[in-house]
C-alpha cells in the first residue's frame, strides 16, 4: 500500500536508522496549525470567568493569579509542543510517548485550580489515563514483536498484516481513547473544561482533537485499511 493514500503526496523523508520520518501535506497542516495555536496561547493572557448566580441578577467573577498564570502558560506550551511532535513523528513508540506526555500536562494545567469538581474530574481522568497506558504501550509492543519495526513508513510498506498486528492496533485504540478522553471515557474529562483560565484550558481540547486525527491515520496505516 502507499503511505500517501490519506496524507497526500509525500514531500520527503528523513531516515534515522530504522525510523524513517516522512512528511506529507496532512502532517505539515496539523503541525503548523498546532504551532500557531500554541504561539497564540503563549502570548495571550487569561480571561476572567463570569458565572451567573441563580436566583439573582448578580454574577461571580473568577480570575487567575499571576503564579497560576505562569504555571498554566508553561504547561500549555509544553502540551502544544508535544502535540506538534505527535503530528510529524514517524515512530509509533514516540507517538505513544507524546500521548502520555499530553495526558500528564493536561492534568497539570488544572492542578492549581481551587474547585472541587474540576480537581475531581482531573483525578478521574488521571486514573483512566494511567490504566489506558497499559494497552497503549502494550499495543505498540505487540506491533513491534509481530512486525520487527515501529517505523510507520515501513509498517505501511509491508505486504500483509499479521493477526497479532491487528490485535496490537486494537489495544492501541483503547489506549488512545483513554489518554485523549474520548468516548467512552469522555465523562472523566468533561468537568476539566469548566475551570477558569481560558485560553490555556483550550489546549486540552485542541490536543485531544489533533491527537485523534493523527491516531486515526496511524491505525489505518497499521492495519492497511488505506
Amino acid at each position: 500500500m502507499s503511505i500517501t493514500t490519506i496524507g497526500g503526496d509525500l514531500i520527503g523523508t528523513i531516515p534515522l536508522g530504522d525510523i524513517v520520518l516522512y512528511l506529507n501535506p496532512l502532517h505539515l497542516f496539523l503541525f503548523v496549525t498546532i504551532i500557531v495555536f500554541t504561539i497564540l496561547i503563549a502570548v495571550s493572557r487569561t480571561e476572567t470567568q463570569v458565572e451567573a448566580m441563580f436566583g439573582s441578577l448578580d454574577e461571580n467573577k473568577v480570575s487567575v493569579g499571576l503564579k497560576e498564570f505562569k504555571h498554566r502558560r508553561f504547561l500549555a506550551i509544553i502540551c502544544g509542543i508535544a502535540t506538534a511532535g505527535a503530528m510529524i513523528t514517524g515512530d509509533l513508540f514516540n507517538f505513544t510517548l507524546f500521548m502520555a506526555l499530553i495526558g500528564i500536562v493536561n492534568i497539570g494545567i488544572v492542578s492549581a485550580v481551587k474547585q472541587i469538581d474540576v480537581l475531581d474530574s482531573a483525578y478521574q481522568y488521571g486514573l483512566i489515563a494511567m490504566m489506558c497506558g497499559l494497552p497503549l504501550f502494550g499495543g505498540a509492543a505487540i506491533i513491534l514483536a509481530s512486525t520487527g519495526t515501529l517505523s510507520l513508513f515501513k509498517l505501511a510498506m509491508m505486504p500483509t498484516v499479521a493477526p497479532m498486528t491487528i490485535f496490537g492496533a486494537l489495544m492501541m485504540l483503547v489506549g488512545i481513547a483513554g489518554e485523549s478522553g474520548i468516548a467512552p471515557f469522555f465523562a472523566s474529562k468533561a468537568e476539566m473544561f469548566r475551570t477558569p483560565g481560558s485560553p490555556f484550558i483550550l489546549i486540552i481540547h485542541l490536543s485531544s482533537l489533533f491527537i485523534i486525527v493523527r491516531a486515526v491515520e496511524i491505525l489505518l496505516i497499521i492495519i492497511h485499511v488505506i
